[in-house]
């Protein structure tokens, strides 16, 4: 949830930037102003608490406590009545030594890793193949226009962006965290390989026009495959090491935006070998997502044992009816009995024979 509205806290950010630089009227002075917010970061640590249920993950009960008492004396709570027995479980545990653990620990788990790899990947083509399809529409929409407006094309992008946010909020609820995930890779995979390959054969006007909606149609999915990846990293990744999870899909995201000003430095040389690479991505991320675990309706994992039991589902629910081929330990049925059974009625058939012998 906190994911999905700094999304759309960045989203609003972007409709406010045009209107910040219209009255700042200077680029040093706009850069200024938007350095400004990030000293307030320097103050966070006093201002906002720390996370309740990343201290008893890592086992700081001490601190928790604290904490604990902290809420429920600002929240005005009886601590004998509205918390009993929670303080004393604490104070039990407080000799014990925290455990942190350190994103590094991935590196020896047998499935965490992959996921937050599959990851790390999607980020990066999402945000990275995203500057390739607004480059396509803005410089067709500019053969196409009499006049190059700025800022028609800056909002253009923007309300693109906030389009795919407010769309990936009822696919996900719909599909589920992978499902939503598959579907808009496999929009952005065939808006690239349309807009590459099959608009060659067409005449210069309808291939415009063509190439201006498959990179409207990219934008929108790549943008959802971006913040889709981040969204879903921060509910498959352990408590204890959640942070350092969003931090690496964040970096690749990062590094995805990243191509567009270096293609800028360029002047656009081998952007259409840039467009084919991310391209040839997507259909690789296609077939990594299939791996990913489905974290809707399931508790987040609060450790990193709990992170490896999120293992691959199938993408389709079974019919009413119809037995999974591969149970999970809860769904594995004791069959012990059968053998008890079975040497009874062997017992039986036995001695039933053997009278029928001595009858004869």
């Amino acid at each position: 949830m906190i994911t999905m509205v700094a999304s759309f806290i960045e989203m609003a950010g972007q409709f406010l930037m045009p209107g910040l630089a219209a009255l700042c009227r200077d680029w040093q002075v706009l850069q200024a102003v938007i350095i400004c917010p990030f000293l307030l970061m320097l103050f966070y640590w006093v201002i906002f608490p720390e996370s309740l249920r990343w201290l008893m993950a890592t086992q700081q009960f001490e601190a928790s406590k604290e904490l604990i008492l902290q809420f429920s004396h600002k929240n005005r709570m009886s601590t004998e009545s509205d918390i009993k027995g929670v303080v004393p479980e604490l104070e039990k545990e407080i000799t014990r030594r925290p455990k942190k653990v350190c994103i590094v620990k991935v590196v020896g788990t047998r499935n965490l890793w992959k996921n937050i790899v599959v990851l790390c990947v999607n980020s990066l083509t999402g945000y990275g193949i995203h500057h390739c399809f607004a480059k396509s529409m803005m410089g067709h929409e500019a053969k196409m226009a009499i006049t190059h407006n700025f800022y028609a094309d800056y909002y253009t992008m923007a309300g693109i962006a906030l389009a795919s946010c407010l769309a990936m909020c009822p696919v996900v609820g719909f599909l589920g965290r992978r499902g939503g995930l598959l579907l808009f890779m496999i929009l952005t995979a065939l808006a690239s390989l349309l807009q590459l390959g099959l608009l060659n054969c067409m005449s210069d006007s309808v291939k415009d026009k063509f190439s201006v909606a498959f990179s409207i149609v990219g934008m929108f999915s790549s943008h959802a495959v971006g913040s889709l990846s981040v969204f879903f990293c921060a509910e498959i990744t352990p408590t204890v090491i959640r942070g350092g999870g969003l931090g690496l899909v964040l970096a690749s995201a990062g590094f995805g935006r990243l191509t567009a000003p270096i293609m800028e430095l360029h002047n656009q040389k081998g952007y259409f070998l840039h467009h084919v690479i991310f391209a040839c991505c997507t259909l690789i991320c296609i077939i990594c997502i299939l791996l990913l675990p489905e974290s809707k309706n399931q508790n987040l994992p609060e450790n990193i044992p709990d992170g490896e039991h999120y293992t691959r589902q199938p993408l389709l629910p079974h019919k009413k009816g119809e037995q999974p081929l591969l149970l999970t330990n809860s769904e594995l049925k004791d069959y012990s009995g059968l053998h008890d059974s079975a040497a009874v009625s062997d017992g039986i058939s036995e001695n039933t024979t053997a009278n029928g012998m001595k009858l004869m």
